[in-house]
């Protein structure tokens, strides 16, 4: 026997020897994951980093002012450069409608793949997890702790666990209540004991649930609380790819029989590592569940022992059921569902890229009194009255003139000074435009108001302006 085929004999063997703790998930104790490297593992890691960071990227600043600050009592939200009010609120819903159909075509096309990578519960839960392996070691000897009756060394181990545990989720809460107020004040009431009862409570109940979730209930959450495990069969189809193990490679199963090496079967050597490092416990060779995440850490388990025994990997691959039967005939860009999405999240960038690109620092709204329409001066002209409407999206005052074109000698009335607008704020004001009869030469005429600000503290001059009508006798 050559030395790699001993060493293959003796990994066969260890694996064997890991494979009998392991047993399908049915909910009555916890999942200890075995973690192992892959490449999906480092996938994992990357989109667990990300999503990290943007969930704690509210202690960012930009300028001022907090990068990213959703300013509900003012009615103000803020994205780095970018100044929302409630007359906006048609692009969050355009954000709303291109994520809904994001999560829609990402699932007919590649299955469970947020849950696997991007959802905030996996996230926290493969965190806290991987907080216990340093702790309490492997799976093995965390069931081991688990069953060990209570001393003064399990009971250390447990409380720098469950500590640090409650640690992140409180940070957690902070970290959300962070998004609605600013970051840095709001720690500071957090150590002057300053919060409010809204902001305690909202700060105990992400505490509560994050350790919860994350911390005891894990894949149970995935199994019975999480609603898009029960939709998903209704978003897939045979030729969406998803994790799958190829039963007509893999079938029939048997271990690695030394004494009878001949014997005819399949590639799947029954070492149960599929089910070792899967976070919900399944067995992933009984086909698609709803407790499959697709994670994709059980193709990293299952490549490594093909590798072990020289044998092609990819026995659990990302395959669609139509490819695992031989009948895949229509290629993605065939398949309608997929176009009809693509056509609504484009058609949704579109409409927010259009918005964002013509959001404007300052915005009028002009209203025309429509009692009476107009008035008939002593000397002859017509006066109409308006009410303008400036909204200042600005972090400063703006200092605003205002001015009216469209008319020969139109003359504003009201406005002869600038008027002060305060930052974030709707400045109502009253002006009346007075024409000379003989100008008018219909009785209803277009003109147009403008405000222009000065540019101010390095911030540039702002224009805006607004279409409205002048009305006359006929």
């Amino acid at each position: 026997m050559s030395n790699k085929e001993a060493h293959q004999n003796q990994s066969i063997d260890a694996i064997y020897a890991e494979a009998s703790d392991w047993h399908l998930n049915t909910g009555d104790e916890t999942i200890h994951a075995k973690r192992i490297p892959g490449a999906f593992r480092n996938i994992k890691y990357w989109t667990s980093s990300v999503w990290l960071i943007f969930f704690f990227g509210s202690y960012l600043r930009w300028g001022e002012r907090q990068a990213v600050l959703f300013d509900i009592p003012h009615r103000q939200f803020h994205i780095f450069g970018i100044t929302l009010m409630p007359q906006d609120f048609w692009m969050f819903a355009l954000l709303m409608l291109f994520f809904a159909i994001l999560l829609a075509v990402v699932t007919a096309i590649a299955g469970r793949i947020f849950c696997g990578f991007f959802c905030f519960q996996t996230v926290w839960v493969d965190l806290f997890t991987w907080i216990e392996t340093k702790l309490e070691g492997t799976p093995q000897k965390r069931r081991k702790l688990d069953k060990a009756p209570l001393d003064f060394k399990k009971i250390r181990i447990k409380v720098i666990k469950h500590t640090l545990w409650l640690l992140i989720a409180i940070f957690t809460g902070i970290s959300f209540i962070a998004w609605f107020t600013d970051a840095y004040q709001l720690w500071d009431d957090i150590f002057h004991f300053q919060l409010n009862h809204i902001e305690l409570g909202i700060i105990a109940l992400f505490t509560a649930g994050t350790y919860i979730l994350a911390g005891f209930l894990r894949e149970q959450a995935c199994f019975w609380l999480c609603p898009y495990a029960r939709i998903q069969g209704v978003m897939i189809d045979d030729s969406t790819a998803v994790v799958s193990y190829d039963y007509h490679r893999g079938e029939p199963r048997g271990r690695v029989n030394k004494k009878a090496p001949d014997k005819k079967l399949g590639d799947c050597v029954e070492c149960k590592q599929c089910i070792a490092v899967c976070p919900t416990g399944i067995d992933i060779r009984k086909g698609q569940q709803e407790g499959c995440i697709n994670c994709a850490l059980c193709m990293d388990a299952c490549d490594a022992v093909m590798e072990k025994l020289d044998r092609p990997k990819g026995l659990i691959r990302y395959a669609s059921l139509n490819q695992l039967e031989g009948l895949e005939k229509r290629s993605l860009l065939k398949r309608p569902r997929v176009w009809v999405y693509t056509t609504v999240l484009s058609l949704a960038l579109i409409g927010i890229g259009y918005g964002l690109t013509t959001i404007e620092a300052l915005e009028l709204k002009v209203i025309h009194s429509r009692q009476p329409l107009f008035v008939l001066e002593s000397d002859g002209s017509i006066q109409n009255k308006y009410t303008l409407k400036i909204l200042n999206k600005t972090l400063h005052n703006r200092a605003v003139k205002i001015q009216v074109t469209g008319i020969k000698g139109a003359t504003l009335i009201g406005a002869e000074k600038a008027l002060q607008t305060p930052h974030s704020t709707i400045t109502p004001h009253m002006v009346f435009v007075r024409v000379p009869a003989t100008n008018l030469q219909s009785e209803s005429t277009k003109i147009v108001f403008h405000i222009d600000s000065p540019a101010i503290k390095e911030m540039p001059a702002i224009h805006a302006q607004r279409n409205s009508v002048f009305f006359g006798p006929r």
